[in-house]
């Protein structure tokens, strides 16, 4: 019975080691965030490609309506 449970137990230890390496495979370059998505829905104050228009929008969205401390008050 003790040899049958060590031997359970070292399959499922065994088992750990053949764990195959899971690398990612970039399929597709990510584009930064300011170049813009393509779809109409987007704020009428940015202006697609423009990143100082994309961190000032950025930085209001964080001061006025995203945080919590300021409307509370």
């Amino acid at each position: 019975m003790k040899n049958t449970i060590f031997a359970v137990v070292m399959v499922a230890c065994l088992a750990a080691c053949g764990d195959q390496p899971q690398t990612l495979t970039a399929s597709k370059q990510d584009s930064a965030a300011f170049t813009g998505t393509g779809k109409p829905y987007v704020s009428p104050d940015w202006k697609t490609g423009d990143k100082a228009s994309w961190e000032a929008h950025l930085k209001s969205r964080s001061q006025y309506g995203q945080n919590d401390y300021t409307r509370m008050n």
